[in-house]
């Protein structure tokens, strides 16, 4: 395959990894979301002893195959973008990093290579590839919402450490003299604590005095109050954020950030003009 007339290598190379809408393009993307299936798959089954025993030699060379297949495309992705550090940095840029370390690793740590599951993260391409952009606009819409309601999540989450803190410290005092109450240090107390306010509850340790209980169901009740409270905070946010128009998959050529307009001419972000799409579509990283 060749370039078009008019087309640098590097140009042609980042419209049918990046950009192009087109067969070529597509296929390349498809090939390499059966890619990741079959990579991730083979992990998961050399993880049984009865296949690894009859088949780990071929899962073996398969996942070496896949990763130096994973590695080329790497390198190409970043010989083919204008700045490759700013890829390098994106979330697209870590996790192909991130899927194709565990093999190398391996080398040096052993089980290591078990982490190529991460791998499992790039078929969050599937949404670009089958322009799906109305899932890629609303978890773009999510992130904007979480990332608006940080400031009060981090305030709620120091309240509920400062409550933690003092409740198990109290119960410490309450029940650490008891003997066979498992209270034996305040950290135990706050483990109690935690696991109590969350609902999980694993009965592991329990107060045996009527004040520790008494003091247990206060915790009890705090914690469902309090797992409400996140909810509300990014609900409130994500019926602000979801008047935007962040619908397209169109990623910047020069940043590699996305969610721009439907008629955007520029990215909103850095200025630069994005790259016309002919074909109804984007892909994005």
């Amino acid at each position: 395959m060749h370039p078009p007339p008019g087309h640098t290598w590097r140009s042609w190379l980042y419209e049918v990894i990046f950009e192009a809408d087109t067969a070529t393009g597509k296929a390349f993307d498809v090939v390499l979301l059966w890619s990741i299936l079959l990579s991730v798959a083979a992990v998961l089954l050399e993880s049984v002893e009865a296949i690894r025993t009859n088949y780990g030699p071929f899962l073996y060379a398969m996942e070496w195959g896949f990763t130096i297949l994973f590695t080329i495309e790497y390198v190409v992705r970043t010989i083919c973008v204008r700045r490759p550090w700013l890829y390098t940095r994106s979330f697209y840029g870590i996790v192909d990093l991130l899927s194709i370390l565990p093999t190398y690793l391996s080398l040096f740590i052993g089980g290591s290579h078990a982490l190529i599951v991460i791998r499992a993260l790039r078929l969050l391409r599937v949404f670009r590839v089958f322009k799906l952009a109305r899932y890629v606009g609303e978890a773009s819409i999510l992130m904007d919402a979480l990332r608006a309601s940080r400031a009060k999540i981090t305030v709620f989450l120091l309240t509920v450490l400062s409550i933690v803190l003092i409740v198990g410290s109290l119960m410490y005092l309450i029940e650490g003299s008891h003997e066979g109450s498992g209270f034996t240090s305040i950290p135990t107390s706050l483990y109690w604590t935690i696991v109590t306010m969350t609902t999980v509850g694993y009965g592991d340790i329990t107060p045996q005095t009527v004040a520790g209980k008494a003091l247990a169901s206060m915790v009890m009740i705090i914690g469902y109050g309090i797992i409400a409270v996140p909810t509300g905070i990014v609900t409130a946010e994500l019926s602000a954020v979801s008047q935007q128009r962040r619908i397209t998959t169109h990623v910047c050529p020069d940043c590699h950030r996305e969610g721009h307009e439907p008629d955007a001419k520029c990215c909103k972000f850095c200025g630069v003009a994005l790259q016309a799409n002919n074909h109804g579509g984007d892909k994005g990283s």
